[in-house]
């Protein structure tokens, strides 16, 4: 309408007869404006694609939680002390001294599908192990309570560390993980530990093949 308006009075009042020359309004500035429309575009749609790219980056380094230097095979094993299904306290380095070999094994979660098939995988075949000199200590981030209630639902023989505040999960260097719903956990790993020394170190373990993987490295071990 703006326009309409100063055409009407830029135009000069025509004579009676005489032919009238009108001049159509310019657009020359109009690929101007579609140049600012689209660099404004592009302005608002890189930051809504940099505000993405950094939501998203929050919500992996949410979802990661923390990672860990991992022992390696031939480090010294962590004489560390948890606190058992019972709440008594429990130095690892001490139990390392009693018997040939020790299994330190961490899981996600008490009581969940994955982590009982490991622990009865363990159980099943606690009779050989103990044959072969090995001893079973399992650690997750449970409280006492669910390490207990996971014992006696499974029926598990062999001890549960209660390590909430990551003393044992650190001092092994074992990644944690928070999931939505499910809070932080550990990540599945198995150390085996001979003279003080882990001799044998499973960054995936398994579920339910976790004794017989064990048993494997055992027949490979030098007496």
């Amino acid at each position: 309408m703006r326009g309409k308006d100063l055409t009407k009075r830029s135009s000069p009042r025509a004579s009676p007869g005489a032919s009238v020359s009108r001049v159509a309004p310019s657009r020359a500035a109009a690929p101007r404006d579609d140049a600012l429309a689209n660099r404004t575009g592009a302005t608002h749609g890189g930051n809504m694609s940099l505000r993405s790219l950094l939501l998203a980056f929050s919500a992996t380094a949410f979802l990661a939680g923390t990672a860990r230097a991992e022992l390696k095979v031939g480090d010294g094993a962590p004489a560390v002390t948890g606190v058992t299904e019972t709440g008594d306290k429990l130095n690892l380095g001490d139990v390392y001294k009693k018997q040939p070999y020790t299994l330190v094994y961490f899981y996600p979660k008490a009581d969940t599908p994955g982590c009982t098939a490991q622990g009865c995988s363990l159980r099943d075949a606690y009779q050989t192990l103990t044959d072969r000199g090995v001893v079973v200590v399992g650690v997750s981030l449970d409280d006492v309570a669910a390490q207990k209630a996971f014992k006696e639902k499974n029926h598990f023989p062999f001890t549960l560390i209660a390590d909430p505040d990551k003393t044992v999960v650190g001092a092994f260097g074992v990644e944690t993980r928070k999931m939505v719903g499910m809070g932080e956990m550990a990540h599945r790993e198995a150390f085996l530990i001979k003279d003080g020394k882990i001799v044998w170190a499973s960054y995936k373990a398994s579920t339910k093949t976790q004794a017989d993987d064990v048993i494997k490295v055992l027949d490979q071990q030098k007496s």
